[in-house]
């Protein structure tokens, strides 16, 4: 977490550079659990960039995808335990939108270091993600190697569960 405290640093001290670049920066995961010095430092770097739009970068922290949908449903259960909703009116988008995400689907994911599986990343968001396989460790992902990705997923043929 010491590392994580220097990378929420740098980025608090790149501020300008990051919004020449529209970047904007979330954290998604369950920050409850999170030291509050580093929840503090989340919060200036996503406030700090709220209202980018040119890139979005989201960084995984205490994160796990069947608890984040668990989490979801739990939402939408006290709702329904308050009566501001019944069990009929529940529907895919409204537990998308109470996941970290939010309805944001995964259009690609790149999976390095050898592995073929999702290890509890993006779950629900993945449904209709294409994926890319890789034996690159991520600390050695080049830009050549993000590019090439790209290129194999704009060839890509996507159905969304169509035939």
């Amino acid at each position: 977490m010491l590392l994580f405290k220097d990378y929420l640093l740098e980025a608090i001290s790149r501020k300008q550079e990051n919004e020449q670049k529209g970047m904007r920066i979330r954290f998604v995961g369950d920050m409850q659990r999170i030291d509050p010095e580093l929840r503090k430092l989340i919060s200036i770097v996503e406030t700090e960039s709220n209202d980018k739009v040119r890139t979005n970068v989201n960084l995984a922290i205490n994160y796990g995808g069947i608890q984040e949908i668990t989490n979801s449903v739990k939402s939408l259960a006290k709702k329904v335990e308050k009566g501001e909703i019944s069990p009929e009116d529940i529907t895919p988008d409204m537990i998308a939108e109470g996941l970290y995400t939010g309805n944001c689907p995964a259009d690609l994911i790149i999976r390095p270091s050898g592995e073929y599986r999702l290890s509890n990343f993006l779950t629900w968001q993945s449904a209709y993600a294409e994926f890319i396989f890789s034996d690159i460790l991520w600390p050695d992902y080049t830009v050549e190697n993000f590019n090439e990705a790209l290129h194999i997923f704009e060839k890509r043929n996507r159905r969304f569960g169509g035939v």
